[in-house]
């Protein structure tokens, strides 16, 4: 196991340099467009030579990306050209806006498919059409009129909820909990749709199997047979749709975070692109790429411990 842990590490590693080298080249054609926004409209071409050769920015590309990548493997991300604040500080401070959010909304999708997707498999009828109209409605709205929906009911009608902004949980963990709960409904009708549907597919194929008519004939109670054994051989595939749902998540983010002024890793990342904040740009697609590669790596072994003819180490 740990020999493959090793080479999925390596191969994510891989990735890194290629993902970054490549981001770093097509940032290299704005350069001298990202010089001028820091020192803004009225800078001469004098001031922007000197400020980009201060910066490093007019050696060899390839030296530049060296040099870079020197200093991640050293623990150093650079500096904001905007705001002069460790690149590493201001992704992981963000970071954590958006996993709260991400993570809660998919441990209740998790939750809420696999009651709907069970259900439906097993008892058909009406939880089946339910479950059905479910995904339905979640696959044809999206996300952005969702939450506008919301708002306007929560927020403004109602006024349970605050329409924008964020509360850290150790300032208020009420108004913490309140500032997130309609972006997570919003990211879970949304994963809802998506994962129940699975469940509900590959259940019905297991339920269908040779082993659930033996067991059945064996007198086996139905809900023994369906958790303890269908639920078990099903998971392997829904895991699969798990990680992808999260890494859909997490991209998601992006509106969800601009729509209620959220201070989170996407509306991070999106501001710093208008910007051309470089170092910042580099530091969230390294970040980025290892949080797809570690999420893959954890579901291939989590896949492996609860069905031993898929693992590979």
């Amino acid at each position: 196991m740990l020999a493959y842990i090793l080479r999925r590490v390596l191969t994510g590693a891989v990735l890194g340099v290629l993902v970054t080298f490549l981001t770093f080249w097509l940032l290299s054609f704005s350069f001298d467009g990202v010089v001028a926004n820091v020192l803004g409209p009225a800078a001469s071409p004098s001031a922007v030579a000197a400020l980009k050769a201060d910066l490093g920015l007019d050696r060899p590309l390839i030296v530049q990306y060296l040099d870079w990548l020197g200093g991640v493997f050293g623990g150093d991300f650079g500096v904001s050209f905007f705001t002069s604040e460790p690149v590493t500080d201001a992704v992981v401070s963000r970071l954590g806006v958006t996993l709260s959010i991400v993570l809660i909304a998919l441990a209740l999708s998790v939750v809420v498919s696999i009651i709907l997707g069970v259900l439906a498999a097993s008892r058909a009828g009406v939880i089946d059409r339910v479950s059905q109209g479910v995904s339905l409605l979640g696959l044809l709205l999206p996300n952005l009129l969702i939450a506008i929906v919301l708002v306007v009911v929560f927020a403004i009608n109602l006024r349970l909820l605050p329409a924008t902004g964020y509360t850290p949980f150790g300032e208020s963990p009420l108004r913490w909990a309140a500032s997130i709960t309609i972006p997570v409904i919003v990211l879970v009708i949304n994963g809802v749709s998506n994962m129940s549907a699975q469940i509900r597919g590959t259940m019905i194929g297991e339920l269908r199997k040779d082993y659930v008519r033996t067991l059945r004939t064996r007198g086996v109670p139905t809900w023994s047979i369906v958790y303890k054994h269908a639920l078990r051989n099903a998971a392997a595939p829904a895991l699969v749709v798990l990680s992808l749902e999260f890494i859909a998540m997490f991209g998601g983010a992006l509106i969800i975070e601009n729509v209620f002024a959220l201070p989170g890793f996407g509306s991070f990342a999106f501001n710093s692109s208008i910007q051309g904040d470089i170092p910042v740009i580099m530091g969230v697609t390294v970040f980025s790429v290892m949080l797809v590669v570690g999420v893959n790596l954890l579901t291939d072994l989590i896949n492996g411990w609860l069905n031993p003819k898929a693992r590979i180490y």
